[in-house]
């Protein structure tokens, strides 16, 4: 058996939400071990390039716009590993008379975001016969949240499920998909939204590289029989 190891060389990794604290944090770790990182997010590309400034190459990108992700799926290329961090988490009021609109909005990114992606990627993955896809689900998809709203923790459940799903369609091609389900992080989502850390058993929020690292584990060699999993990084907060 060759041993596995946690080098990235010669592997593409196209990221999405990189302007975001654990989107940024993993392509640094991906470049770090030797991998080509292609960014995307939907601010203005200097914004993510001032996060990334080792990246390979950034586009803005609405991942809820299916024409928009295939399109720079053509112009990409083939990957070897597709890594989608990209999510919204309004905390608003599910009660208030224009909360249907943050809903759709939610909808469109945390679900349709994905399944844009994943339509556009995994099957050359698969026609390949290699590749690997990291989905960023959360604690919320599991027991409702620490203060999130109904939108998002149902669609981080969403997503853990859809990312089963595909993990049943992609083993027998020999591609690969996983999530992480991150507790509360110290990024700009959770920035002023009362997170109380010393209700944690670590009396902390995760750093965004605690994240990040487990996502490049699962894009490294190091992962190679990991599919249908969901990697919880809470810090102790859930045990399920």
């Amino acid at each position: 058996m060759t041993t596995k190891t946690f080098d990235l060389s010669g592997m593409r990794i196209f990221i999405t939400g990189a302007a975001g604290g654990i989107g940024s944090a993993t392509a640094a770790i991906c470049t770090a071990q030797g991998a080509e990182v292609i960014l995307a997010d939907v601010v203005g590309i200097e914004q993510t390039k001032a996060k990334n400034a080792k990246a390979a190459a950034i586009y803005q990108l609405d991942t809820s716009d299916r024409a928009a992700v295939e399109k720079l799926a053509r112009e990409i290329g083939p990957i070897d590993a597709l890594v989608d961090t990209a999510a919204i988490c309004p905390f608003d009021d599910w009660m208030a008379p224009g909360w249907d609109e943050a809903l759709d909005r939610v909808l469109r990114v945390n679900i349709k975001g994905p399944i844009n992606l994943t339509r556009a990627f995994l099957p050359g993955m698969m026609e390949r016969k290699k590749g690997r896809v990291v989905l960023c689900g959360s604690i919320a998809g599991h027991m409702g949240g620490v203060r999130s709203g109904p939108h998002y923790a149902f669609t981080k459940g969403g997503l853990h499920s859809f990312m089963r799903w595909l993990s049943r369609k992609a083993a027998e091609h020999n591609v690969l998909v996983n999530a992480v389900a991150p507790g509360p992080v110290d990024t700009g989502m959770t920035s002023g939204q009362g997170y109380d850390p010393s209700g944690f058993p670590l009396r902390r929020m995760a750093g965004p590289e605690e994240i990040a690292s487990c996502i490049a584990y699962l894009c490294s060699p190091s992962a190679s029989y990991a599919t249908g999993a969901i990697f919880d990084i809470n810090g102790g907060t859930v045990f399920h």
